[in-house]
C-alpha cells in the first residue's frame, strides 16, 4: 500500500480519490466538539436544533468534517510530508448531519520545486468532500512540503527507523 508520495510522483492535474468514505456518527460529532471545546447547541442540543434552526437536527461541526477530508488524504498526499506549510482556503459549503458518509477526492493544482533544498518540493492541491448523494460539503486547499526521491534514499528508504523482526528460536 502506497503511504504518500515523493515530489517526483505528483502529476499536476492528477485527482486522488480517497477510499473508504466515512459515515459520521453522533457520537463522532460530540467527542470532537467535547475535544475542541465547541459546545455551540447547534451541534450538542438536539432539542435546540429541532426547535430553533432551518436545519430541525443537529448540524456536524464543520471542523470535524476538514478534518476527517485532511485524514484521509494523508495516503494519497501527505503520507511522506515533511510539513504541511498552509491552508489557503477552507471553505464549508453544505451542512452534514449524522448519519451522511463522507467521500472525499484531491487535486494537484501545481508543484513547484523548493528555493532552498534541492531534495524537496511543494505540492499545492485542493480537496473536495462529499456526500453519499454527491452534495458537496467541504473545499479547502493547501501546500504541502514533500521530499524527493534523493530524500527518502538518503533518510533509510521508505519506512526508516521501523524495526525487523528478530527471529524467534525453536
Amino acid at each position: 500500500m502506497q503511504f504518500g508520495r515523493t515530489y517526483e510522483e505528483f502529476e499536476v492535474g492528477a485527482v486522488y480519490k480517497h477510499w473508504p468514505g466515512k459515515t459520521v456518527t453522533e457520537y463522532d460529532d460530540h467527542l470532537f466538539c467535547l475535544l475542541t471545546m465547541n459546545h455551540h447547541p447547534l451541534h450538542m442540543d438536539t432539542n435546540y436544533a429541532e426547535k430553533t434552526t432551518d436545519f430541525g437536527k443537529n448540524v456536524v461541526v464543520g471542523n470535524y468534517i476538514y478534518s476527517l477530508l485532511l485524514g484521509m488524504s494523508v495516503p494519497d498526499v501527505s503520507g511522506k510530508a515533511i510539513a504541511n506549510l498552509e491552508i489557503e482556503s477552507l471553505k464549508h459549503v453544505a451542512p452534514t448531519f449524522h448519519g451522511d458518509t463522507i467521500y472525499g477526492e484531491t487535486t494537484v493544482l501545481d508543484k513547484t520545486p523548493s528555493r532552498s533544498k534541492n531534495d524537496r518540493g511543494i505540492v499545492h492541491v485542493e480537496t473536495k468532500g462529499y456526500k453519499q448523494d454527491g452534495t458537496l460539503v467541504c473545499v479547502f486547499r493547501r501546500k504541502v512540503m514533500v521530499p524527493t526521491e534523493t530524500y527518502i534514499k538518503e533518510r533509510g528508504g521508505e519506512q526508516p527507523g521501523r524495526p525487523e523482526l528478530k527471529q524467534q528460536e525453536k
